[in-house]
């Protein structure tokens, strides 16, 4: 018997210190898992950031490098290495991987995972409801979910300047606009660009065509093959990697006639390495949509414990989330003040740049 309560005793106690090696295991995990330490919502050190790219790729010059461009340096400012625990990035090829992409690093225990592009709205909505443990933010959408943070922009403030910088250069009185994808973001873009045209010049044509692809290139320079034969002189893209093609007709146009006057506007980041040709450079400004910036914010909101889900960022002028890029004087000093002017005025409310063209309002 006594046999016995020693052996029933022993086997308790094992039990008993198994469990609390399993609870102690599971609690280290979960500080892991969503960076915050138990009962409280302080974060804790160990915060990792990663994203998941559109179609475009990180290397697009564009919208995806400057989301990436964000996190290295949110990484970099942190003493975060690229990798598991540290900051990193899944690229998507196709939309069929932003679900699987998604999930991929929620389950390497990301604090915190950007979804880059409207595009990805359903995928995140369906993730961000499964792995509620982890932070998630969308870039150019709304996800309306307690761990997801919605970041929008005021693509149309930016845009309006890159219309005035068009119409106060343009020598042939025809610009044009060249978008990626019909949706409400692109809108934004042709919505600013258009109005800041016709603040200039209400004469002045705008040529606006949609390629139906932000990763078509060929589709892109067919396009502005066709601009540039009508007589437009500079065209404003909004496309992704479908606006490389726009810059690659330009370049062969200037490398056949120095004297060809043909320029790009490029889009999201600085695009004036995009334009070089030999001595020269077809690109006349961009209109920067800064992401990084935009991701930088939520980042460090998210390290410091008060990342916002459930909430909407907008970033406007005010904010510094759009802008144009320096002209590398493309543009003369004269023509700038006047963009300069332009863009007080927007900030201070004088302006108010309308969202959406007419017509293509979104559907309530």
């Amino acid at each position: 018997m006594a046999k016995r309560k020693f052996g029933l005793a022993l086997s308790v106690l094992l039990a008993a210190g198994t469990l609390l090696g399993a609870c102690g295991s599971g609690n280290d995990d979960a500080s892991k898992d969503n960076g915050k330490k138990e009962g409280s919502g302080e974060k804790t050190s160990e915060f990792s950031v990663a994203m998941v790219t559109d179609v475009g790729g990180i290397d697009d010059k564009s919208f995806n490098q400057s989301a990436w461009k964000g996190i290295q340096d949110f990484g970099k400012a942190n003493d975060m290495e690229k990798g598991d625990g540290g900051y990193d990035y899944l690229q998507s090829a196709g939309e069929e991987d932003y679900i699987p992409n998604l999930n991929a690093l929620a389950r390497r225990d990301f604090s915190l995972v950007f979804g880059v592009g409207f595009m990805m709205q359903d995928a995140m909505d369906e993730i961000a409801s499964q792995q509620k443990d982890t932070e998630f933010a969308i870039i150019d959408a709304v996800v309306d979910q307690p761990n997801a943070a919605s970041i929008l922009f005021k693509e149309q403030e930016g845009s309006y300047l890159a219309g005035v910088a068009a119409a106060l250069m343009t020598e042939s009185k025809k610009v044009g606009f060249v978008g990626g994808m019909e949706n409400e973001v692109i809108h934004r873009f042709e919505s600013g660009f258009v109005a800041g045209v016709k603040a200039v010049d209400p004469e002045i044509d705008v040529d606006v065509q949609y390629a139906g692809a932000f990763d078509k290139a060929e589709i892109g320079k067919t396009m502005a093959n066709r601009m540039y034969s009508s007589g437009v002189d500079i065209i404003f893209h909004a496309a992704g990697g479908t606006g490389n093609g726009v810059f690659s007709e330009a370049k062969e146009r200037k490398a056949a006639d120095a004297d060809a006057n043909v320029w790009v506007i490029g889009v999201d980041s600085d695009q004036y390495d995009e334009g070089a040709v030999g001595d020269t450079n077809v690109t006349l400004t961009s209109m920067l949509k800064r992401v990084d910036i935009a991701v930088e914010d939520i980042s460090k909101r998210a390290k410091e414990g008060k990342f916002p889900g459930g909430e909407t960022h907008v970033y406007g002028l005010s904010e510094d989330g759009v802008d144009l890029a320096d002209s590398r004087g493309a543009i003369p000093e004269d023509v700038m003040k006047k963009i300069e002017d332009y863009k007080e005025k927007i900030k201070s409310g004088e302006i108010e740049v309308p969202e959406y063209p007419e017509g293509k309002e979104p559907k309530k």
